[in-house]
């Protein structure tokens, strides 16, 4: 009977693969035979062992091309000063893993995640799953584990076959929609904004706030049942340089802060998120403090984050079209009496000519760095995109940001100012740098 007992123990100790996150993390990207793989059977399976698929807390799911973070964050605020307990899972991080996952505006300590990797090691028995999926169900669990009310779950890749759809959102919230993965969702809006509508359920609303959404997202909550609320015909909003007006059938709001000086597209993904408040009003009710204070105080890391000094810094996390394009207008609203240096690295997976076509109109001179990740783009590859659009000679290449802000700094003149864009790899590179 004692031996029995103490090869128990050794099992047991034994599955405990690691007591340390960086390494659970690395044997995580090493588990899958591919870094993506969409669909939802083995997460579900896995979800479904550990009893994470009938949460007792409300689920907002986020799906679109760019601004899903922003809406998390300001919701997420917004919430949170009306007392609510609220779970926010988004991907990718900047600095830390942990951002990731947060419970009330925390992020879970490292300790809570390894703990949660091994019941998650425990109940996949043999059944493999990708990096994103280990995330995506850490967070589930750790939000049970913490008793949140609310949790706001950011849809990675899609929508329809993204791990996160494991679960039946009580309200979604599709923000703006462009290309971009086309090649998991398809090479045109349509077929993008189908596989996003994958998030709908019926009954629940939806809310959508691209201003021109695609007929084939109208047609999917058409024939899930699900009602949708529009930007433009179900609510709306007005802006000026000091302020932004909200308004929907039986609600008009005015004098509201702007969440972030000269991004106006934040406006937009605000919008939405109120829309998203109207909808669950009902159980969650906040009031028009909650909303002020969560719009005056929304800052958000990496996201047209100013760094200033005699060479302002700019950092954008922008790494497609309609997100550079956003970019380029909030750069042109700042005066710049100098030199406008770009120091852009992207992953491979992105369309770099757009990119680098709606930046020439800014760039005063370019400073292409590589990325220290293996869906990272080499120097070269951006410098030749370049030369196929433009006679511009003043280009640079380095083996990283440090040695492209290193080099900068130097010949950089006041009046000057250096943008660092084109994927959270490049920004958090830059960020763990400058501090």
């Amino acid at each position: 009977m004692k031996k029995k007992l103490i090869k128990i123990n050794e099992v047991n100790a034994n599955r405990l693969r690691f007591k340390n996150l960086e390494k659970w993390l690395q044997w995580q990207e090493s588990l899958h035979f591919t870094a993506i793989e969409l669909g939802l059977e083995r997460c579900r399976r896995v979800a479904n062992n550990m009893g994470l698929l009938n949460p007792s807390y409300n689920v907002i799911s986020v799906a679109g091309t760019n601004g899903k973070g922003s809406s998390i964050a300001l919701l997420d605020r917004i919430l949170r000063n009306a007392g609510y307990k609220v779970g926010r899972y988004t991907s990718p991080h900047l600095l830390r893993y942990n951002e990731r996952i947060c419970v009330n505006g925390a992020q879970v300590t490292d300790a809570e995640l390894c703990e949660s990797f091994d019941r998650i090691d425990r109940a996949r028995g043999d059944i493999s799953l990708t990096y994103f999926e280990f995330g995506t169900l850490a967070a589930l669990d750790l939000f049970r584990q913490h008793n949140v009310q609310l949790a706001i779950l950011e849809v990675g890749l899609g929508g329809r076959l993204d791990a996160v759809n494991i679960l039946d959102a009580d309200v979604s919230l599709v923000t703006s929609i462009d290309i971009d993965h086309q090649e998991w969702l398809g090479n045109d809006r349509e077929s993008i904004a189908r596989e996003k509508a994958g998030i709908f359920r019926n009954l629940a609303p939806a809310i959508c706030s691209d201003p021109n959404p695609p007929q084939s997202l109208l047609n999917c909550s058409e024939a899930l049942g699900t009602p949708i609320f529009l930007l433009g015909r179900d609510y709306w909003f007005d802006y000026n340089d000091s302020s932004w007006s909200w308004n929907t059938k039986g609600m008009y709001l005015e004098e509201l802060p702007r969440p972030m000086k000269y991004c106006d597209f934040q406006i937009q993904n605000a919008s939405g998120v109120l829309m998203v408040l109207n909808k669950i009003q009902d159980e969650y009710p906040v009031s028009i403090d909650n909303i002020q204070q969560g719009l005056s105080s929304f800052r958000l890391t990496g996201r047209f984050q100013i760094i200033p000094g005699d060479v302002p810094k700019i950092l954008d996390v922008a790494h497609n079209r309609e997100s550079m394009k956003a970019l380029v207008n909030n750069l042109k609203m700042i005066p710049c009496q100098g030199r406008t240096h770009i120091i852009l690295g992207m992953l491979k997976d992105k369309d770099h000519r757009l990119v680098i076509k709606e930046l020439k109109e800014v760039t005063s001179s370019w400073h292409f760095v590589s990325i220290s990740q293996d869906r990272g783009v080499n120097t070269k590859t951006l410098t030749s995109e370049l030369r196929s659009i433009s006679k511009d000679k003043n280009v640079s290449e380095y083996a990283s940001v440090k040695e492209a802000l290193d080099k900068i700094r130097k010949l950089s003149m006041p009046d000057d100012r250096i943008i660092i864009t084109g994927s959270f790899y490049t920004v958090g590179a830059a960020i763990r740098y400058l501090n």
